[in-house]
């Protein structure tokens, strides 16, 4: 892997990996909707009972965070690439299928080389829901130690909140700046990985924010 963040020639596990941008690969599934910002939320749709794309981040979310959301892809297949490290693995295959829904949303912003991307699923039982957690936890943190000049995330950051809990890392570039995060959060029975690709904010604590607001919209 270079010193780039989307670098796609890593050896390894790596040379899965995908790039930090929302590539078309990464919209892959039967039901995708394109949403263009307006004056309500960018996400309207919903999945199933148990799980609908309005628990997922929206557009006015972004505003409190000085984003500006330009459009949204929602996938309510569970298919969509889960990180920047996960390779090709989506929530449906880290759950093996057996989440009650999925929901996943990519935003564009009007802010250059920024986007973010979230993934959630409700589990069947709270004990699952668990197991999940610990599985997006573990595959966040084998992009933690990186050979000098790689892209990675830094050290976890617990988060709790009468909505849920979660975990957030800063992300850094292979020059050691920050460049975005990631955020495992969690809400009863329903889970899920939150990722911003991009340096709004030279600060690596911005993440904490993005993760408390998408806590409270997961949560039940």
């Amino acid at each position: 892997m270079s010193n780039q963040m989307f670098d796609h020639q890593a050896a390894g596990k790596r040379f899965s990996r995908r790039g930090r941008t929302a590539g078309a690969a990464a919209f892959a599934g039967a039901a995708l909707i394109a949403i263009v910002i307006g004056t309500h939320s960018a996400v309207a749709a919903s999945a199933e009972p148990a799980l609908g794309s309005g628990s997922l981040m929206q557009s006015e979310d972004f505003f409190q965070q000085g984003l500006s959301p330009v459009g949204a892809t929602v996938d309510l297949t569970g298919k969509r690439a889960l990180s920047a490290c996960s390779g090709e693995e989506t929530m449906r295959t880290l759950t093996k299928g057996k989440g009650v829904a999925y929901a996943d949303v990519a935003w564009s912003f009007d802010t250059k080389g920024t986007s973010l991307t979230e993934s959630a699923t409700a589990g069947s039982t709270g004990t699952s829901a668990a197991s999940y957690e610990e599985r997006l936890n573990k595959l966040v943190r084998g992009c933690q130690h990186e050979p000098a000049g790689h892209w990675y995330y830094g050290k976890a950051h617990a988060i709790t909140g009468k909505a849920g809990k979660g975990s957030w890392y800063a992300a850094y570039n292979g020059d050691g700046k920050v460049a975005g995060g990631v955020a495992v959060i969690r809400g009863d029975r329903r889970v899920g990985i939150v990722e911003l690709t991009g340096q709004p904010s030279d600060d690596a604590g911005y993440m904490a924010g993005i993760a408390a607001t998408a806590i409270n919209r997961l949560a039940d």
